[in-house]
């Protein structure tokens, strides 16, 4: 049989020892890795039983507990600050930055909703002007894009081909009152529009219901202007009587398809991109390091676990005795399922809805606790 390494009791920590060096420059983690070696080969049994680890083995495992730490600490705020991290540059390390709750990324993405309402948005909106031919009441709109040399097509938002608004035509026959209202009203600019008596002695709803009956009017008694656009074949109402033009606005089918907001590089793109680098040790707090002793203990109970199960019988004069490999990987794994559970657990309450939760129903405790104050009466 093999030569089995033993833990000899002491170790010292250098440079190059753990497999990637990630915190070997930190003295706090140079001054640790001893002190946990000892700890975890004492929890193992040491120096009453022989526990087959060396130095390396329990640095290798400071280095890993170290790093699972840092990356359950870095995922919760990924996913805390996710939507103000997205478009950030990837070249500035988030470590020991505070990241805010900035609005920026959740107004971009409503800019699309803008576009869909048009008042705003991300997209270009662009007009045109189609030639209208007498007699002829039907138009290719698609026809007239390609014509234009605009590919994928267009989207109409707004055709110009609508009567004057009704309140150009309102005029109220017996609204004159020989005060000289009108004129007065000719100074705020109402006199072109209507009698200023209704704006100052009527309220706005009849002016509303003025409108209404008007345009009511005009769709029932009159041929008003008006169109119709069905897979972007724009038809006029009434029949065009003469040449002219139509105006309207519209949208590249191309620009609302494109699904790239900002094509320069460098920038986060996804969760994987945010700049998070391994956490520094020596910022790591009390609460912390306990978490990491605790997981490196797990973890070199797992590797002593399997390291044993390759030896599952040791001769001694007379017979043979067995080892405790299958112990140690069942404790090691739900040791370790434990506390990452525990970290989880402690990160989901520290969230910014569950803080602010938490001092809501602080400030309702306490208001409930200050009613029940007996209120003292004044006498002056």
């Amino acid at each position: 049989m093999a030569d089995i390494a033993i833990w000899e009791g002491t170790s010292t920590f250098a440079l190059g020892q753990t497999p990637f060096g990630f915190y070997d420059s930190d003295s706090e983690f140079q001054d640790n890795a001893d002190k946990v070696a000892k700890f975890c080969a004492q929890r193992l049994g040491y120096p009453l039983m022989d526990v087959e680890l060396n130095s390396g083995s329990f640095y290798a495992c400071f280095e890993e507990a170290v790093t699972t730490y840092g990356n359950e600490v870095f995922q919760y705020k990924i996913r805390e600050s996710y939507l103000s991290m997205e478009g950030d540059s990837t070249g500035t390390s988030y470590n020991s930055q505070l990241i805010g709750s900035s609005l920026g990324r959740i107004i971009e993405i409503t800019e699309d909703y803008g576009t869909e309402a048009t008042v705003g948005g991300n997209i270009t909106k662009y007009s045109g002007s189609l030639d209208v031919t007498a007699s002829i009441q039907e138009y290719d709109l698609d026809a007239w894009a390609t014509a234009q040399g605009i590919t994928g097509g267009i989207e109409i938002r707004k055709v110009f081909y609508e009567a004057p608004p009704a309140i150009m035509r309102y005029f109220d026959p017996y609204a004159g009152t020989g005060t000289g209202i009108q004129s007065l009203m000719d100074a705020f600019d109402f006199g072109s529009f209507s009698p200023g008596v209704n704006f100052l002695l009527m309220p706005a709803s009849y002016d509303i219901l003025k409108v209404q009956a008007i345009e009511f009017n005009d769709q029932i008694r009159k041929s008003g202007y008006s169109f119709e656009i069905v897979n972007n074949r724009l038809k006029l109402f009434p029949v065009p009587a003469q040449n002219g033009k139509v105006w309207f606005e519209y949208y590249k089918k191309s620009d609302k398809k494109a699904a790239i907001v900002d094509g320069s590089s460098g920038l986060v793109t996804n969760v994987g991109e945010v700049p998070y680098e391994n956490i520094t040790y020596a910022t790591v707090n009390s609460v912390g390091r306990q978490w990491i002793y605790r997981y490196t203990l797990a973890l070199t109970k797992e590797l002593l676990g399997y390291i044993r199960g390759k030896y599952q019988q040791i001769p001694v004069p007379g017979s043979n005795t067995g080892l405790n490999q299958a112990d140690l990987l069942t404790d090691a794994r739900a040791e370790k399922l434990a506390l990452l559970q525990e970290l989880r657990d402690m990160l989901d309450q520290t969230t910014r809805k569950a803080q602010l939760e938490r001092r809501a129903d602080e400030s309702d405790s306490l208001k409930r606790i200050t009613t029940q104050i007996p209120m003292t009466i004044f006498i002056g």
